[in-house]
């Protein structure tokens, strides 16, 4: 059975010197001299593998596929046949099968059409070769396929497929003939764009598909008109959403990765749409909503096996950050009520997927999370007026960051306001709160005064238009005896979503507000410690 391989795949199956340099990147057999001579100082008179292949009737199909299947060299088809390759000077080892343990003319008739040719390359022929020079002994040895898959050979068996000849040397390399076809095995990528099942997420991750130019690899052709042209050029797959979150079609890593059923993933799919909603003026907004909405169900679910401690008790992902450890860690996974618990494993050539009916997700576990705007981040600050502001170290556990900000009026009667930016909002719902210090947290005798002040909350709605909340003109008092996290707004839903912009739409206004004849009873000066954002269920789920 041949399985469909989509252009997604970047092909490693090329000609030349740069088979020379792939070979180095592999490890070949250390005892290969305990078995052979060197196959590259046989004489003249030896022949060579192909027409050692050739001289063996049970290999004849073989022979006549990998003669119609030319080499892909940057996605472009040469005149290079797999049997010019074993008749020349490069070096391999062949896992022949023999006649009638694969279909040779469905192998043929693919080869035929513009998208077979590539699928046969890589999921048959580049499945039976490897640059490794690797010999069957009583030890298995892992070595790399040309198709990049991981294989072991070893005690008479190639992937638990029984070898009927083995070691048998010839000029340029090495066979073993197999007593049926090497099987085909998937990576996790592949399982997603060729397995019914995973339809909906394997749309989304081959959307995402890129071949970008690298020069540096690309042969120079001379200039015309300024601009230089090349000779050959060369192109690299990339996957532009795996990129950041796990390259799951990478053979020389592996992964855990959690998936949920099609109806599954369709609802949480959706549910994450909503949240990275963008307003109507953001440019390319459906491109960023889709992006995001993707990346934020990724990030959480794929999990490489290099940078796990201990998987059994903990699981980390690449977005983990020791400052935050509440976010992208999930402790005791297998235990029951861990996230991998009752889901279904099955292996592919490079991980574990896990199949979940239920994705063992929340919003607010994942990508909806609290949002800090430290005070000392003076960044953040769009304008003030009637006061002055500094930073000041505090290292104390109930102070954030270590760090806050000092607002000091201007006059003993100034009513100061203070704008701070909101940055990378969900389209999702919050609770806005303040968080305000004592003056204790700089001088252990002070007789603090609360602190009165109104606030307003700037954003847009889905049209782009600029809304404004000022909570009914309600007045805040802080309390002078604690660490005081005042809620400005309470459940507050922004209708739209300003993650990764610039423009700066989304702000909170702090406006000191006291009479003149209260000045004795509270204190115009105000110790802000953060600006937080604390993740509610949305209204609508």
């Amino acid at each position: 059975m041949i399985i469909m391989i989509t252009k997604s795949i970047k092909h490693f199956l090329i000609a030349g010197s740069l088979c020379c340099g792939a070979a180095a990147a592999f490890t070949a057999c250390s005892d290969w001299t305990d078995h052979y001579e060197d196959p590259l100082s046989l004489s003249g008179s030896e022949p060579t593998i192909w027409q050692a292949m050739q001289q063996r009737p049970e290999l004849s199909d073989f022979c006549d596929v990998l003669t119609k299947t030319k080499v892909f060299k940057h996605h472009k088809k040469t005149d290079v046949s797999y049997a010019d390759l074993l008749d020349g000077a490069q070096t391999y080892t062949v896992l022949a099968p023999v006649n009638g343990s694969f279909n040779k003319d469905s192998l043929l008739s693919l080869l035929a059409t513009n998208r077979g040719d590539s699928m046969v390359e890589r999921s048959f022929v580049g499945n039976h070769l490897s640059y490794n020079l690797i010999s069957n002994d009583g030890t298995p040895t892992e070595f790399f396929l040309l198709n990049t898959k991981r294989a072991t050979i070893g005690n008479n068996k190639a992937l638990d497929i029984p070898i009927k000849e083995g070691n048998i040397k010839a000029k340029g390399g090495v066979m073993h003939v197999l007593q049926s076809a090497l099987p085909y095995r998937n990576n996790l990528y592949e399982i997603m764009l060729n397995d019914p099942r995973y339809s909906l997420i394997g749309e989304q991750l081959a959307s995402y598909e890129q071949d970008e130019f690298d020069p540096n690899q690309s042969v120079e052709g001379g200039m015309v008109d300024g601009e230089q042209i090349y000779a050959d050029s060369v192109f690299i797959e990339r996957n532009l959403l795996l990129d950041r979150v796990g390259k799951l079609a990478a053979e020389d890593s592996t992964y855990l990765f959690i998936v949920p059923t099609a109806d599954e993933w369709q609802r949480v799919w959706q549910e994450a749409m909503r949240y990275y909603r963008f307003d109507a003026t953001v440019e390319n907004a459906d491109s960023l909503q889709r992006l995001w909405a993707n990346r934020a169900l990724l990030s959480d679910a794929i999990f490489s096996r290099t940078i796990q401690s201990s998987p059994t008790d903990s699981l980390i992902t690449y977005d983990y950050d020791r400052r935050y450890p509440k976010y992208h860690v999930y402790h005791r996974p297998f235990d029951e009520g861990g996230i991998l618990y009752g889901a279904t494993p099955v292996e592919y050539s490079n991980g574990t997927l896990y199949t979940a009916s239920q994705w063992p997700f929340t919003p607010q576990m994942t990508y909806h999370r609290e949002l800090k705007f430290e005070g000392e981040r003076t960044g953040l600050i769009l304008n003030n007026n009637l006061c002055t502001y500094t930073t000041r170290v505090c290292a104390a556990d109930s102070v954030s960051e270590n760090e806050y900000l000092i607002i000091t009026p201007n006059g003993n009667n100034s009513n100061w306001t203070m704008t701070f930016k909101m940055e990378n909002t969900l389209a999702g719902t919050y609770d806005i709160c303040a968080v305000i210090l004592p003056q204790t947290v700089y001088d252990p005798n002070a007789q603090g005064k609360p602190c009165m002040f109104l606030t307003e909350i700037s954003y847009v709605d889905e049209k782009g238009v600029a809304q404004t909340y000022d909570g009914n003109k309600k007045k805040f008092m802080t309390d002078p005896t604690r660490v005081d996290t005042v809620v400005l707004a309470e459940n507050f839903t922004f209708p739209a979503c300003n993650y990764g912009e610039t423009n700066i739409k989304y702000t909170v206004k702090l406006q000191c507000s006291i009479l003149a004849r209260e000045s004795k009873n509270y204190s115009r000066e105000m110790l802000l410690d953060c600006i937080y954002l604390r993740p509610k269920k949305n209204n609508d789920n």
